[in-house]
């Protein structure tokens, strides 16, 4: 294979190969398109478009229209596309991931494939990690489509629907994941065609798709709404928590199973076991019978304590497994997510099941109430929508195999411009993190005092706050970028590479801007003038020079240094982090400072390097670095990785099962919202909800057994409809008399419609079958929630939990439907019509000083509550 390999080359160099011969034809043409004129360049945009709506395809137009976006970038941006910015471009077009090296400039990468994609007019999305880089990247790159004759916006938070739906309407529209995310989830709430924000999803672009379709795709996008107050009960029960003891003597094993097989004494025991791999918590018989006296209960796991159940195991989860300023923080009151790839806070989003409550609870902040889903998809399904996807990151090639499975994304590896010749040093081992540390404080003061700017790279809050402590204290001047403060992290993150600067960031905080050596001189002069006002070219001209001076003094230095303080639990983030230096051929230093006592070499094998250490009698304060060492961290983190792998496909498995059920309600729905006539669907949901009921009491070998009395109690609750002859059904085979039911009830469905009018009626059914559609719909959801919470016990009675879940959800499905149709069709007959005067009688006597004024549908509840509502 080896030998084959070096004969042909790999698959991704035969690949590269192919696409620049493409690349001489699109540097062919640069001559010629430099002697065009703006306008003439601008009316390549109408020509393009011409020759596709006469049946050229884009791969036809491929070749010119790069050539065309090059030389506007050339004239606008002062960028020129090097060659493989160009074979970026076509990877992108092929709907394929480009893996490209931190600085090798991916934001223009885009544009070619951008352009020629847009060029159709069905819409291209550029997909960015935060608001602020999906405007910067707009604002700057839509100089260029502007120019082109191309519109292009961006969608943010905060826009509303008239803002949404214009920028969606735009040629390009920049945007993060979870908007475009929930736009899609509420464009499937809506009950008018012209509420709707988005087009067809047609052509996506995602940057840092790795951090968008593999790091977030663990967490589903959910619309939700109020639930019931369940306040106390979390405050009760996280009090129950705390008053029940681990089982501390068998943490070193991390297989519950295996603990149980090991036979360990009675005392060992306590009332829970903890896995921190599998992030679960297992309740002990001791902490059974405990929890069972202190609530008063007989049965902890009867069916009728399943809700309590729920609430302690969610408290020991936040008891155990959630730790603050690592997974969370607190901030004015209230409990915020950290994002553990990016540690960033996720503003607004909240743990689901009620989890996020336990934390609450725990820390002692006001308790939301819990909510109840009303709409959900994961990342994956919703991105595996778009007609054709592509994306863009500088490290993609570990998660390779996932892409593939999940997306059938290929991942193309392009070469640097420049030739990469950053230091990667191997790992140094301290014995405990103390020791660590000081070594850490000690390199950084080095690296300050001869002037090398460095940046160190945290998993946490906390990691982040001692370095920063520990520098105070010797008045080391650093800036810090953690998920408390990340207001201005870009400007700071461009900074980092400037004479001196130090800079604590956790995990990839800043991530898509470019750390220049000796600062970037266009951040610098947006700090003193804005770039409307006319000194800002000679401020900034100012800035370059100076910012290329100290570029040479920090290059002779070693250029920027990266500082690992722990390993990640993915290769994939640690090699971003070491990307952040040695861009387009700059010097550069990268090493990871490590111990003992981190959270993975706690997972995976410290005790046997501790063994190792201890045999070479290495003294206290002196590392340890071996390639067995690091070769064991390596495996480790594989090891996390594919079991990550196997999470996210397992919630891609259980979601596959629902976004069938999603497809097929939203697109009925939608083919609701598109028609002004809805009769003909109702009365077929009439026929088939009298079929159902007359089928279903229908049954057994002779008539007598037959139940009419049930049947006739069915028609007059539901439809007012009287069966007068009790006998007369005996005369008739079950579908004629169905078909008989069903013409007499449609007839007086027809004299409904004579009484409140045609135009009054069609707008009625419309109404109601959208209020019954989307109800039953979110009480199908937290069905499935309920249903998916507990579908893992089946693999104790060895049945495949997926199956078993398709077959039950499917069970589910198939009864909401059939509520779906009798509900309408009933709430069609029961309706009443008013006059604005009679509603506001109505209304004035149903109100709460009135409780005789009931709603005259028969509900029973006052007329405010009801249908006045």
């Amino acid at each position: 294979m080896g030998l084959l390999k070096a004969i042909f080359g790999t698959k991704n160099d035969r690949e590269v190969k192919r696409m620049r011969k493409t690349v001489a034809k699109i540097n062919s043409l640069e001559p010629e398109y430099e002697k065009l004129s703006d306008e003439e360049l601008r009316g390549k945009t109408e020509e393009f478009k011409k020759r596709l709506t006469n049946g050229e395809t884009l791969d036809d137009i491929l070749v010119e229209a790069f050539a065309v976006v090059r030389e506007g970038s050339k004239r606008v941006l002062r960028m020129r596309h090097y060659d493989v910015q160009l074979i970026g471009g076509i990877v992108l077009h092929e709907g394929k991931i480009t893996e490209m090296k931190t600085g090798e400039g991916k934001t223009l990468v885009a544009t070619t494939a951008i352009y020629l994609n847009a060029l159709t007019g069905k819409g291209v999305h550029v997909i960015t990690v935060n608001d602020y880089l999906a405007q910067r990247d707009r604002e700057q790159m839509g100089q260029l489509y502007s120019f082109l004759g191309l519109t292009s916006g961006v969608i943010i938070n905060g826009l509303d629907n008239e803002e949404r739906k214009k920028a969606y309407e735009c040629d390009i529209t920049y945007g993060t994941n979870s908007e475009f995310g929930f736009d899609y989830l509420r464009d499937n709430m809506v009950s008018r065609l012209e509420d709707k924000v988005q087009r067809k999803l047609n052509f996506c672009i995602v940057d840092e798709v790795d951090s968008i379709l593999i790091d977030e795709a663990r967490t589903p996008l959910i619309i939700s709404g109020a639930a019931a107050n369940t306040a106390k009960l979390y405050q009760t029960f996280f009090q129950v928590a705390t008053m029940l003891e681990r089982s501390r003597e068998t943490e070193k094993i991390t297989d519950i199973k295996r603990k149980k097989e090991m036979n360990f004494p009675d005392e060992v025991w306590k009332d829970y076991e903890v896995d921190e791999k599998g992030k679960n918590v297992t309740l002990t018989e001791k902490g059974v019978k405990k929890v069972e006296k202190m609530l008063g209960l007989d049965n902890l796991y009867s069916p009728n304590n399943i809700e309590l159940t729920h609430y302690l195991m969610q408290s020991l989860k936040a008891k155990e497994l959630f730790v603050r300023d690592k997974d969370y923080l607190v901030r004015e009151n209230e409990v915020i997510i950290i994002d553990e790839f990016t540690g960033r806070a996720l503003e607004g989003r909240r743990y689901s099941d009620g989890l996020h409550q336990a934390i609450e609870a725990k820390e002692g902040v006001k308790i939301a109430n819990e909510n109840q889903t009303l709409a959900s998809i994961t990342l994956q399904n919703y991105f595996r929508m778009y007609e054709k996807l592509s994306g863009m990151t500088g490290t993609a090639e570990t998660e390779a195999a996932e892409f593939m499975h999940i997306y059938g994304l290929e991942v193309v590896i392009i070469p640097t411009n420049k030739p990469v010749i950053r230091k990667d040093n191997g790992d140094i081992i301290y014995k405990t993190k103390e020791e660590k540390i000081d070594a850490i404080v000690d390199k950084i003061k080095e690296l300050h005092d001869k002037g090398q700017p460095v940046l160190v790279g945290t998993i946490t809050i906390q990691g982040s706050e001692l370095l920063s402590g520990k520098l105070k204290e010797m008045n080391i001047p650093h800036n810090v970028l953690n998920a408390k403060f990340h207001a201005q992290e870009a400007e700071i993150v461009a900074q980092a590479g400037r004479y001196k600067a130090v800079t604590i960031a956790t995990n990839m905080a800043g991530r898509g801007t470019d750390i220049m050596l000796g600062g970037n001189p266009d951040f610098m002069a947006k700090s003193e003038v804005p770039v409307t006002d006319e000194k800002y070219s000679e401020i900034l001209e100012k800035y370059i020079a100076q910012c290329e001076k100290e570029k040479e003094k920090v290059k002779a230095l070693g250029g920027l240094y990266i500082l690992g303080t722990e390993r990640h639990e993915s290769r994939r983030i640690d090699n971003q982090l070491r990307g952040r230096a040695g861009r387009q051929g700059d010097p550069g230093e990268s090493q990871f400072y490590l111990s003992l006592e981190d959270d993975l070499m706690k997972l995976f094998g410290s005790d046997r390097v501790k063994t190792v250490m201890e045999k070479l009698g290495i003294p206290k304060g002196e590392p340890i670095a071996h390639k067995m060492i690091s070769k064991a961290i390596e495996n480790a983190q594989k090891k996390v990785e594919s079991r990550n792998f196997g999470i996210r496909k397992s919630l891609l498995e259980f979601d596959d099962v629902m976004n069938k059920q999603r497809e097929a309600i939203y697109a009925s729905r939608n083919e609701a919202l598109s028609k002004t006539d809805l009769k003909d669907n109702i009365t077929e949901m009439l026929r088939g909800t009298i079929e159902s009921a007359v089928i279903e009491r229908f049954v057994g070998e002779f008539k007598d057994e037959w139940d009419i009395k049930g049947l006739a109690e069915f028609l007059e609750e539901h439809y007012g409809y009287e069966i007068k002859d009790m006998e007369e059904y005996k005369s008739f085979g079950i579908e004629e008399y169905a078909e008989k039911l069903f013409n007499e009830i449609e007839a007086k469905y027809q004299e409904r419609e004579n009484e409140i009018g045609s135009d009054l009626m069609r707008e009625i059914e419309k109404y109601v079958l959208f209020e019954v559609v989307d109800n039953r719909w979110r009480e199908h959801l937290k069905a499935l929630d309920g249903l998916r919470e507990g579908i893992y016990l089946r693999s104790y009675g060895q049945k495949d939990p997926v199956i078993e879940y398709k077959l039950l959800s499917g069970e589910l499905y198939g009864r909401m439907l059939e509520t779906i149709k009798m509900e309408t069709t009933s709430y069609m007959f029961k309706v009443v019509v008013k006059t604005k005067e009679q509603a506001e009688e109505e209304t004035a006597l149903g109100g709460d000083d009135n409780p005789e004024g009931l709603c005259p549908c028969g509900s029973g509840k006052p007329y405010n509550k009801c249908c006045g509502r």
